[in-house]
């Protein structure tokens, strides 16, 4: 054990909020990634990261909770762009595109108005995350927030999946695919907010597309490539907490590498194994014959049953 656990890891009171932590941050980020990922809305993903570092920067600034900066913003952000985009597609790509521009902007501000923000390195926490350092009272808000999430998600769940295969149909159902969309929306931005505070808005995309888009190249359903997704999430985000506490003793000079660094660098590992020709043969065979209850308009239009 010793050659894998420095002394005092399990017994470290840090450590232990940010297994917590990022186990509940793993979880959700995954479960909304792979509708995320089904949805082509990793553009979207990608842009409520740096709407959230708008959010963190200004907390920062006026001393205001930082989880709650993230997650307003990223909400905002959701808001605006749904505002804007409407049902074309085209129209919400430019609205993306105009609401990241501007988020840009003013996170610019912020970080330039807090003049204290390079001494006390609250830039870098906003950016790149500092999961060691969140308060052990934050993580029972994470926890609500957490469970809020799979709920929506849990009750969106087969309007989001007809709607990411076919709107049409969807609509010819009797979906309010506008109302389910503008949901999952602000399910996302509070997905991105949670996983900000942890690895940082910058690279919380890694985990919130990653894992999904990984276990999605080795299955064929549904439920197990969003199980599947959660076990990535988790180890990679244990794995990088793990690392990142060992880290020191590694150079003389008693200088670790952080957490986010590990994380992102696991994730993107798993994700390029996950392309490796005969695992994804062996592992899709295996969920073509242990699944018969998915949709055929789903397999027919996604190879996702």
């Amino acid at each position: 054990m010793s050659i894998l656990f420095e002394p005092g890891f399990l017994s470290n009171a840090p450590v232990r909020g940010a297994l917590v932590l990022g186990a509940i941050v793993a979880v959700v980020s995954a479960v909304v990634g792979t509708f995320t990922v089904l949805r082509s809305q990793s553009f979207a993903g990608h842009a409520l990261t740096d709407v959230a570092t708008t959010g963190g920067a200004a907390a920062t600034y006026y001393g205001a909770n930082v989880l709650a900066g993230f997650i307003s913003a990223s909400v905002l952000g959701a808001g605006s762009i749904e505002a804007i985009g409407e049902h074309r597609i085209r129209r919400r790509d430019l609205a993306t595109g105009i609401v990241l521009g501007a988020s840009t902007g003013l996170s610019a501000l912020f970080l330039w108005l807090d003049s204290s923000s390079a001494t006390t390195g609250a830039s870098q926490h906003i950016l790149f995350g500092s999961i060691f350092e969140v308060a052990s009272s934050t993580i029972p808000d994470a926890v609500a927030l957490g469970i809020v999430v799979l709920v929506v998600v849990a009750l969106l769940w087969r309007p989001l999946l007809l709607s990411a295969v076919s709107p049409e149909i969807a609509a010819a159902r009797g979906i309010r695919t506008r109302l389910v969309g503008t949901l999952f929306t602000l399910a996302l931005a509070v997905s991105v907010g949670l996983t900000s505070i942890a690895i940082g808005s910058i690279l919380s995309t890694a985990l919130l597309i990653g894992p999904a888009a990984a276990a999605l190249r080795v299955t064929r359903t549904i439920a197990r490539a969003m199980s599947l997704a959660c076990a990535f999430g988790v180890a990679a985000t244990w794995l990088g907490i793990l690392f990142a506490y060992d880290s020191p003793y590694w150079f003389s000079s008693g200088n670790g590498l952080p957490v986010s660094f590990f994380i992102v660098a696991i994730v993107f590992a798993l994700y390029l194994v996950t392309g490796l020709p005969f695992l994804r043969r062996r592992l899709g065979r295996r969920a073509v014959r242990t699944t018969r209850s998915a949709p055929p308009v789903v397999a027919a239009n996604t190879g996702v049953r």
